[in-house]
């Protein structure tokens, strides 16, 4: 009966500046308090990322329009950027389906194509050496009306090419990835 006494009390001995202290730990209550600080970070975390889950699902567009931001930033500080436009960005993640478009011939795998078509400009970055890789004007291929005097009720959607007639914006599209929305 005596050992079971020694478990449930059990004692250890620590020295501190040669004193000889003893400390009476109950394991039970240690397990307890441990497993308290566990289920309050547990429960905290849960709220901190059920609520980030939430803002992401009321504004999808919110991680993609941060990361936009924060790459418009250092480009400004590279070059003097159109004013009151938000431009479309893309990552280069395969620069082989590029090959023969004069615009990306010194582009890399993760380079970032920033689309200004108000402004009518391209502007290919390269994060790793944070220089500006290329700068061309966008010229917009407008398809052929055959009611040239018919007034449209509808906007013709048109395909821009970058200061290059070989240029698609389909191989641009399977070259590059947008920014992701986590």
């Amino acid at each position: 009966m005596k050992k079971m006494k020694d478990v449930k009390n059990f004692e250890s001995d620590v020295v501190f500046e040669n004193k000889k202290v003893q400390m009476k730990y109950k394991p039970r209550k240690f397990f307890l308090w441990i497993l308290l600080i566990v289920a309050v970070l547990g429960v905290y975390g849960s709220l901190h990322f059920y609520g980030k889950y939430q803002s992401l699902k009321a504004n999808p567009n919110a991680e993609a329009e941060k990361e936009t931001k924060k790459l418009v930033g250092v480009l400004s500080t590279l070059m003097e950027l159109p004013q009151n436009e938000t431009p479309t960005v893309a990552t280069i993640s395969d620069k082989e389906k590029l090959k023969g478009q004069a615009f990306f011939d010194k582009a890399e795998n993760g380079d970032i194509l920033f689309a200004y078509t108000n402004s009518m400009k391209a502007i290919l970055y390269r994060p790793s050496v944070n220089k500006i890789i290329n700068v061309a004007p966008i010229t917009i291929n407008q398809p052929q009306n055959i009611n040239e005097g018919v007034e449209r009720t509808q906007p013709v959607v048109s395909t821009p090419t970058i200061n290059d007639s070989t240029t698609s914006a389909s191989a641009i599209k399977a070259a590059t990835t947008p920014i992701k929305r986590k």
